[in-house]
């Protein structure tokens, strides 16, 4: 069949959405379907492969970081163009409700849709306030999928109907045979942060924490892998408080990523909260990592309470610092915790996640023709 996946958040940019559709892109073709991604361009990104661009994205703060709207005068236009042009089969939504390119597919296009929604938050002004007009938008999809239960109930409060959960994925092999960085593989025990440098992702109590877990365990170095607004403050923080072996990557590749997890002893996720699943914990899981995470409800879906990881509460430095200091101190807990994330992380392998969004695919098709 022919696949339009509509990204709202400027593909390629990093994300979870995004990450989301490359890899459930690439699938979908192994298993021998035309695909295109729809989506806005942002700054000077470089044309792509089977990428259509509309329009034009603008960032905008959302759920405590920074989402991306599309803007254009044409945009009626360029996508009616579009669809005549494609003729899809189907095409799926990824938070179809965001302003404007999936609202227009949605109004335009006849053929089968289905959406994916990947938020969790608490009360969200913008989904209370535009009810009366996004139900108009949701009763155009023909199927509606959640990546967790966090994501369902989340959306389902404001817009009731059936969600099938359907969850993120990871590419199993590609991280657990990657090589370790051998410039810190000195003896040292590494934890490892990778997100975004943003409030809500928790790298300030991270630093904390590890302040406080340096002065009894001194051979520990702390990777922070990411960029965002607060890098600047936790730089300066590391400086003025003379924190040691604190190693900033900024952004790296998907290969230095998958390298960074398999450098790691442990990794270390301290969201404080509206997170609906985790894909970071999915990839250190798939590196065969211990993981230290938040006690929230996407994280704890994904991370097995002292069976693949241990769960602290969020914003509590001296938890996660506990909680570090008991895996330093058992490294057979570490192998423990790193071995039954390995098995678990195989639940969730892009090939068989694509195969269920294939599944629901041909189920709505079968329903139009029906």
């Amino acid at each position: 069949m022919k696949i339009g996946i509509v990204s709202p958040y400027a593909f390629p940019r990093p994300g979870g959405a995004n990450e989301h559709i490359r890899e459930t892109y690439e699938q979908l073709r192994l298993l021998g379907h035309e695909v295109r991604i729809i989506t806005a361009p942002w700054g000077d990104d470089p044309a792509a492969q089977d990428v259509i661009r509309i329009g034009r994205a603008i960032a905008v703060p959302y759920n405590g970081s920074v989402g991306r709207i599309t803007l254009s005068l044409r945009l009626d236009y360029l996508v009616n163009r579009m669809l005549k042009k494609e003729r899809f089969d189907v095409i799926h939504h990824h938070e179809p409700l965001v302003p404007f390119l999936s609202p227009q597919i949605l109004d335009n296009s006849s053929c089968p849709q289905v959406a994916t929604f990947h938020a969790f938050g608490g009360f969200s002004l913008s989904y209370w306030l535009g009810r009366p007009v996004a139900e108009r938008y949701m009763r155009k999809l023909d199927a509606r999928i959640a990546v967790s239960s966090a994501a369902k109930h989340f959306v389902s409060t404001y817009f009731p109907g059936d969600y099938r959960i359907i969850p993120n994925g990871v590419d199993v092999d590609f991280y657990a045979s990657a090589r370790p960085l051998p410039e810190f593989r000195d003896g040292k025990i590494n934890i490892l942060f990778v997100g975004r440098l943003e409030p809500r992702k928790g790298a300030t109590y991270l630093l904390a924490a590890y302040e406080g877990l340096k002065r009894t365990y001194p051979e520990t170095r702390l990777i922070i892998a990411g960029r965002g607004p607060i890098q600047a403050q936790l730089r300066r923080t590391v400086a003025r408080r003379q924190i040691g072996d604190v190693f900033f990557a900024d952004r790296v590749s998907d290969v230095e990523k998958s390298r960074l997890y398999k450098t790691a002893d442990i990794f270390c996720a301290p969201s404080t909260g509206r997170e609906s699943f985790g894909i970071v914990l999915l990839e250190a899981m798939a590196a065969g990592r211990a993981i230290v995470a938040s006690d929230i409800h996407g994280y704890k879906k994904v991370v097995q309470r002292n069976v693949t990881g241990l769960l602290v509460e969020p914003k509590d430095p001296d938890a996660l610092c506990r909680a570090m200091a008991q895996l330093i101190a058992d490294p057979a807990l570490r192998e423990e915790l790193g071995r039954a994330g390995a098995q678990r992380a195989r639940d969730f392998d892009w090939a068989h996640v694509t195969r269920q969004l294939v599944e629901v695919y041909e189920e709505v098709l079968e329903r139009r023709r029906a």
